[in-house]
């Protein structure tokens, strides 16, 4: 069978989207800002604690001597990716069925804050490590979930038409967020002391994650604290078990399998290149300092030694800039060409910076490889934001409003199922031919493979996925 099976004939009664709301009336501005505002708080979790700030903290040789801290957090964060894997699914379909999106979005929320605030008393000690990875894999898990609900609520605030455009919105919120966010802590804890807190124990890291908790809390409060539209889910089921559970998203995978390859292929191709832009940015700062040295080399046309932290920042705000502009561009050309476009500009930039490894003569005038980082390490951030929120808008045209749960958790399942195909890529390169360089055509083999899959097997959403029913056995 070929993806020509498309949607049931259900599926396609249903309408254009997935979305509950008519593209016919006005979007509610207030609700996108405050779903908006939980994105530009749980910046916390990606941009401080496991990006820049607490991540680099808890892997220095103050927990232990060597790798140590980053053996611990690599075996803690995989067990917490196999209990994503395993459970994202269900778990959302739970939600759905118990039409309570928003109190599972709040639970988790709660339970990341209160992870993040914790870490302030991981002590710069040996002893204190596997409290710090057990904290930062927790929080990771919590995170997860809490993305799951959220990704969902894209269809109770938006329709088919401008989901796009509502996605991109969201996207850019988180980046811009933990710019800010980043700023502050940087200015104001790590390399300042506008708090009087002093260095010893390393307080003034440790008190970065008190910061983060309550920036955390304070954004994500509005949406927290607001009943969503959710009229078209179902009303409550009987309770069931979570084998039941189990039992019904087999039935829904063999039903995906049968009636709506589209939306499978989907799952598998934008799990394949989703890994590849998670190792943008987290092999970006290891490309930067090791390869292209930047750190304390002045920024191109200034005369600022420029750091990658401050790329960090500047990464952010292009990011975040490009999230907006494709969000508008996925409501008019649909989500499909901007991710496709998107990857094939990340490819033909990231094959241009592997050449530019060394002192490029360009006509009359000699790039190096510090100016070449940070002009095309830019134009890379430019497109990862499209490619990310394009990505959610297309899962969010193709839920069924009282089965978005359950459909984000299988996105996050077959994202965490290929979340080693890059590192393994990497790790073997690096093996074969050496050099952290090869970094970089590991990261080319993954984009072009979930581009392919893309371009040779999905088309934009027509309907709602062919998702079968749930009845209990």
């Amino acid at each position: 069978m070929t993806d020509a099976a498309g949607h049931s004939e259900s599926s396609r009664a249903a309408g254009d989207g997935g979305s509950t709301r008519s593209s016919a009336g006005p979007l509610s501005r207030s609700l996108i800002i405050k779903w908006s505002m939980w994105s530009w708080g749980n910046a916390t979790v990606s941009a401080v604690m496991t990006t820049f700030v607490f991540g680099t903290y808890i892997t220095s040789e103050a927990f232990g001597p060597g790798d140590r801290g980053a053996q611990y957090l690599a075996v803690a964060t995989a067990v917490a990716g196999a209990i994503i894997a395993l459970t994202a699914p269900v778990i959302g379909q739970r939600t759905d069925k118990a039409g309570r999106r928003r109190l599972w979005l709040s639970i988790n929320t709660v339970m990341v804050i209160i992870m993040v605030a914790a870490c302030f008393f991981v002590r710069p000690e040996e002893g204190y490590l596997l409290l710090g990875v057990t904290l930062m894999a927790l929080m990771g898990l919590f995170d997860e979930f809490a993305n799951l609900n959220y990704n969902a609520m894209i269809t109770d605030i938006s329709d088919h038409q401008r989901m796009g455009r509502v996605s991109g919105i969201g996207w850019g919120a988180g980046y811009l967020g933990g710019i800010v966010l980043l700023l502050v802590v940087y200015v104001g804890m790590i390399e300042g002391d506008w708090l009087g807190i002093g260095t010893d124990e390393a307080v003034n890291i440790r008190a970065v994650a008190l910061v983060g908790a309550l920036w955390h809390l304070i954004f994500a409060l509005p949406l927290l604290l607001t009943r969503l539209p959710t009229a078209d889910q179902d009303t409550v089921e009987e309770k069931v078990s979570v084998a039941e559970s189990y039992r019904r998203l087999f039935l829904v995978l063999a039903g995906l399998w049968k009636q709506d390859r589209n939306t499978l292929w989907f799952l598998v191709s934008s799990a394949i290149y989703r890994d590849g832009l998670s190792a943008v940015f987290t092999w970006g700062a290891v490309l930067g300092v090791h390869v292209y040295h930047i750190e304390n080399a002045s920024i191109p046309f200034t005369q600022v030694a420029g750091s990658v932290l401050l790329f960090g920042v500047a990464g952010n705000v292009i990011a975040a800039l490009g999230a907006f502009i494709g969000g508008w561009f996925d409501d008019r050309i649909g989500p499909r060409r901007v991710i496709a476009i998107s990857l094939s500009s990340l490819l033909i930039i990231a094959v241009i910076m592997w050449s530019m490894v060394r002192p490029v003569d360009v006509g009359i005038f000699t790039m190096t490889p510090v100016q070449a980082f940070w002009l095309f390490g830019l134009l890379l951030c430019l497109f990862v934001g499209p490619a990310q929120a394009s990505s959610r808008a297309f899962l969010g045209r193709l839920a069924p409003p009282d089965r978005a749960g359950e459909l984000f958790g299988l996105y996050a399942t077959a994202g965490r199922g290929m979340s080693f195909l890059t590192p393994a890529l990497i790790g073997g390169l690096i093996a074969v031919f050496g050099g952290q360089v090869m970094a970089i055509p590991g990261i080319i083999i993954v984009l072009a493979a979930g581009l392919g899959l893309l371009l040779a097997r999905v088309h934009d959403p027509t309907g709602p996925a062919a998702m079968a029913e749930h009845h209990s056995s």
